[in-house]
């Protein structure tokens, strides 16, 4: 197996929150739309920016507040929004090559492979301080999942319905988290998925030639490698409905929106629109990811 891919740590330049949207420029401004009560999307002034990712959370009545992260070019980080827990702590951070938000948290990968966390632990979900040899990392509601190097992965956190039962994976080259389920992209285009499955958003087993992977709160989306995106699992809002797309380079997935990266810059979303968060369909110029 080879992973020189995941060894450039791979750098989302679109990220799908629970009620937002985020997206890189490419010249390292940073554009959001959607809700905004904790200002997770004050995020005009940022500069410089290689990589982004903003919390997510299931959907309920209790639920919402979020914040978002922005990796820069000189490895630091930037935060904003719901600071409850210290999950937006983050300002003397360095030497980062990607980061994951998930709900009242927020994860770092330090280039030595190490990662650490901070923000609520209730589930054991920031117990990763002796971690190493990660290459990427997922953050679902509670529970973190970590890719090492040789292509293995490792899960902390709530296991209730066994979406950290990673440990027989293997050849994995990327992971996504969602709430109570965790998704793994296999080297030769396969997927593979644990954990609640209610709404079909684990039936990833006959996916072929994926080349990217995002895990909504119950809902899971596949890019191919043609360009085209396949979606399984709750599509009460059409957040699912991704099978005319074309031409998309990177894909995110929030609570109950899915947001596709054009070829050509351009951002194309669907799914729950209450707070316009799938308002992007102005967006130009969105950076395109290294991967």
């Amino acid at each position: 197996m080879t992973f020189h891919r995941m060894r450039r740590w791979s750098k989302d330049t679109i990220a799908a929150g629970r009620r937002h949207t985020v997206g890189i420029k490419s010249g390292g401004t940073v554009m959001a739309v959607g809700d905004n009560k904790y200002g997770q999307c004050d995020v005009s002034g940022w500069h410089d920016m290689v990589a982004i990712a903003a919390g997510n959370v299931h959907m309920a009545t209790n639920t919402g507040n979020a914040h978002t992260i922005g990796l820069k070019s000189n490895s630091t980080v930037e935060a904003v929004g719901w600071n409850k827990h210290g999950q937006c702590n983050v300002c003397d951070w360095c030497n980062i090559v990607a980061v994951a938000a998930g709900w009242r948290r927020t994860i770092r990968l330090k280039s030595d492979g190490a990662v650490v966390e901070v923000g609520r632990n209730n589930d054991g979900e920031c117990n990763v301080n002796d971690w190493h040899d990660i290459v990427a990392i997922a953050a679902g509601d509670w529970h973190t999942i970590g890719l090492k190097l040789d292509g293995t992965v490792t899960a902390v956190g709530n296991n209730r319905f066994s979406q950290c039962n990673v440990s027989d994976w293997g050849d994995i080259e990327a992971v996504k988290a969602g709430y109570l389920h965790t998704v793994g992209l296999k080297s030769d285009g396969a997927a593979v998925a644990v954990g609640q499955n209610k709404l079909g958003q684990c039936d990833v087993s006959l996916w072929r030639g994926i080349a990217a992977i995002a895990a909504g709160s119950n809902h899971t989306v596949g890019l191919k490698s043609n360009g085209t995106v396949v979606a399984v699992g709750w599509n009460a809002y059409g957040q699912c409905n991704v099978s005319d797309w074309r031409d998309i380079v990177a894909i995110a997935a929030g609570c109950a929106h899915t947001v596709g990266l054009k070829s050509d810059g351009t951002v194309v979303a669907v799914g729950d629109n209450e707070y316009g968060q799938c308002n992007v369909s102005l967006w130009s110029g969105i950076q395109l990811p290294n991967n």
